[in-house]
Parts: structure tokens; C-alpha cells; sequence
């Protein structure tokens, strides 16, 4: 199909041609924003957790949280409250519950306008509908009024071109929820390595913590005062 084919095409599908025109080009703008985010997203998250997983595997603690200070990856979000509150619980939930509280940050930001591929998808196909109904009418109208002869080639004609306006609301629209199911898909991949790595930093977190405290506990503190045994009076043998 040329270029002179296209024009045609989408002359010829009337006015609602337009608006499905913006609804795709909005719906492509922000399919590619969020998938060259998502992308970056996942990359900088693999390379920053092949440097603090050595780390916290050894219990370097302050070698991560210095790393995880200048950096800005949902990775290093996801940690950083973890990391600071090593020291002050004890209990295994109350860790999971500063990292899920992380997490309730981090994937509202990776799901930001994904759902409005999938609504103007919709939109798109509701516009072609529309154009093709309202063409539909304009057709009936005029071969109501035509000559009897040649309503037959004028009703094909004008349904002809009221049925472009739904081709092309398809074709805006199943390229939006391909890249919606991508979009989708990506995300959860990235939030599926961040529930790894966050299970695999509680798990270190939580022994460290298990050993500090468990240490801490053989030894009293120097303030405290230790009660020596008095000495019983007694008849010297």
C-alpha cells in the first residue's frame, strides 16, 4: 500500500479519522516513554544488585548503605530503610514490614500510565465504531433522497467508506494492547526481582541481626552493678 493509498484510505473514513489519529499517537508516545523507562529500570536494578549482593552476603552493611546512598535505583529504594532500621528490630516481620512498606512506593511508580495504553486502546476502537455508525446514517439519509437506480451503488459506496473508520480503530488499537501486555509483563518482572532481592536481604539482614543481638545479650552492661555475696557472721571454729 503507497503513500497516495493512505491518504486516500484515511480521507475517505471521514471526520472521525482524527481523533483516532491523536488517541494512537497519544497511546504510542506513552507505550515507548514507559517502555524505555521500564528497560532502563530493570538494567540499572541487575547491575546494582550484582554489586550489593556480595555485600550483603558478607555482612559488609556499611560498604552497602554508602553504595546505596548515591545511588537512585528502585533497587536501592527498596533497601535503604531496611538497611537503616538494622540495629533497632529484632523480629523477622518487623524488617518484612519496612521493605513491604518500600515496595508500596516503588511499583505505584513502575505501573505510572501504563493503564492509559490499554484505556485509549479502548477509546480508539470506540472512536472507529462511532465513525462507522454515524457514516452508516449519513448513508441512509442520502440514498433515502437518491435515485432509485442508483441506490444500490451508493449505499455500497458510502458503507465502503464508513467501515475505513473502523479498520483504522482497529489498527490503532491492537498495536496499544500488544504494547500494554509488554508494558504489563515487564513490570511484574521487575517487581519479581525486587521480591527476590528483598527476600534474599532479609534473610541476611535478620542473621546478622540475630547475632548482634544474641551477642550483645552475653555480655552485661558495665553500668550495671553486680552483687557480690556478703559475708555471714559466724563462731570461728
Amino acid at each position: 500500500m503507497g503513500i497516495s493509498s493512505v491518504v486516500t484510505f484515511f480521507e475517505k473514513g471521514g471526520l472521525f479519522m482524527y481523533p483516532i489519529l491523536v488517541v494512537f499517537a497519544s497511546g504510542m508516545a506513552i507505550a515507548l516513554e514507559r517502555w524505555f523507562h521500564l528497560n532502563r529500570v530493570r538494567s540499572v536494578n541487575r547491575k546494582m544488585w550484582d554489586v550489593l549482593y556480595p555485600m550483603l552476603d558478607k555482612g559488609e552493611f556499611d560498604k552497602a548503605r554508602t553504595a546505596i546512598s548515591n545511588d537512585k535505583s528502585t533497587i536501592s529504594q527498596m533497601l535503604e530503610k531496611s538497611l537503616a532500621s538494622m540495629g533497632e528490630v529484632r523480629r523477622r516481620k518487623d524488617i518484612e514490614i519496612v521493605m513491604e512498606e518500600s515496595m508500596m512506593d516503588i511499583i505505584p511508580q513502575l505501573e505510572k500510565r501504563t493503564p492509559y495504553v490499554a484505556l485509549l486502546s479502548n477509546i480508539s476502537t470506540l472512536f472507529g465504531l462511532l465513525g462507522t455508525i454515524m457514516g452508516l446514517i449519513e448513508a441512509f439519509t442520502a440514498v433515502a433522497n437518491a435515485n432509485p437506480a442508483d441506490k444500490a451503488t451508493l449505499l455500497a459506496t458510502s458503507i465502503s467508506v464508513a467501515m475505513n473508520c473502523t479498520a483504522f480503530g482497529l489498527m490503532s488499537a491492537i498495536p496499544l494492547l500488544l504494547l500494554h501486555a509488554k508494558l504489563t509483563s515487564t513490570t511484574g518482572q521487575i517487581v519479581a526481582g525486587l521480591e527476590m532481592a528483598s527476600a534474599k536481604a532479609l534473610n541476611s539482614i535478620y542473621d546478622f541481626n540475630k547475632r548482634y543481638f544474641e551477642t550483645e545479650s552475653e555480655f552485661p552492661d558495665e553500668n550495671q552493678q553486680v552483687s557480690s555475696p556478703e559475708p555471714q557472721l559466724g563462731t570461728a571454729p
